[in-house]
């Protein structure tokens, strides 16, 4: 196998590659957030029962708004990462074989080998690929041909790295 496919120097790319890779990494505060949120308005409404609700309604508003922030911080960290990385746009190209994942962009270069690889997750428009636990790089399905799409899926499916979304 081997696809070579260019990236154009379109100034929102980055930006998206910055936000799936960020995505990944920020779920988590999502998460804690709600959890966080639900946990500060149950307690702050069970609290206005009680007269002892008073003393301690300030804990379970810190809690809400505490969760609010956490669910936001994901979106807000996104947001600045696309913004931030749009003057990074320069062309590039992958060159992807059997043994590894070529990248190239500007005056830079750098590869990672498919035997490091521990998984590869499907987004809607990349495949983010995890060395460890790490996401390591994404691969952009949007540029390649349907058919390189597809020889490269059955290539990571046949190794055990593809993971639905």
């Amino acid at each position: 196998m081997h696809i070579h496919f260019d990236v154009p120097a379109d100034p929102a790319y980055p930006g998206r590659v910055a936000a799936a890779l960020s995505s990944v990494r920020l779920r988590k505060y999502g998460y804690v957030g709600a959890v966080l949120a639900a946990v500060g308005a149950v307690g702050f409404g069970i609290s206005r029962e009680f007269t002892w609700g008073e003393q301690i309604s300030p804990l379970w508003m810190a809690m809400v708004v505490g969760g609010l922030l956490a669910m936001l911080w994901g979106p807000w960290v996104r947001l600045r990462a696309r913004r931030r990385s749009s003057g990074y746009a320069v062309e590039g190209a992958y060159d992807i074989t059997d043994d590894n994942i070529m990248m190239s962009s500007g005056s830079e270069s750098g590869g990672i080998a498919w035997d490091g690889v521990t998984q590869v997750r499907d987004t809607p428009e990349f495949w983010i690929v995890y060395v460890d636990r790490m996401p390591a790089t994404v691969i952009p399905r949007r540029l390649m041909s349907a058919e390189d799409a597809e020889t490269l899926r059955a290539h990571m499916a046949k190794r055990g790295l593809l993971q639905a979304r």
